[in-house]
């Protein structure tokens, strides 16, 4: 691992079934709904809908342009699905603006009627930013249990 890379997962235990729980973090209306109000995310040009189903794997697929409070592009993640297991695991290596590396793996495993979601973040900003890796390290993690919290109250309220 880059001697650089700041790393941290985040795993929490959503009240809905694996099937239910996958479809809602596949689509972009629950990728969006996750990270709302805070950003957004827009499916880089020619790729249509943004569903992690029908993504091609291994292939750069341009840039996903993050929105602050879904109106003010700020940043883009020129996104790669380097692997997939559809229904319970993705596994994004990318680049950013403001990031040299980021990955993103999430992974879903059925605990009886629920779901235990588990997000492990890899990333190393770009070198001017370097000075603010602590900081960025603080905002991003809880910007993943923001995630959480949403995910989990979607799903609470669909009961």
């Amino acid at each position: 691992m880059d001697e650089l890379a700041t790393f941290f997962e985040r795993t929490s235990t959503i009240d809905a079934p694996l099937r239910s729980v996958w479809e809602r973090i596949a689509s972009p209306e629950g990728i969006n709904d996750e990270m709302r109000p805070w950003l957004t995310m827009s499916a880089p040009r020619g790729v249509g809908v943004l569903h992690l189903d029908t993504l091609p794997v291994g292939v750069p697929l341009g840039r996903a342009w993050l929105r602050l409070f879904g109106v003010l592009p700020f940043d883009y993640d020129h996104l790669t699905i380097a692997e997939l297991e559809p229904g319970h695991r993705f596994h994004e290596k990318s680049t950013m603006a403001s990031m040299r590396r980021w990955e993103h793996e999430r992974c879903l495993v059925a605990r009886g009627g629920s779901t235990e979601l588990t997000d492990r973040i890899t990333f190393v900003p770009r070198w001017g930013l370097l000075w603010a890796q602590p900081l960025l390290a603080r905002v991003v993690a809880a910007f993943f249990a923001h995630r959480h919290r949403r995910l989990a109250r979607y799903f609470a309220r669909a009961h």
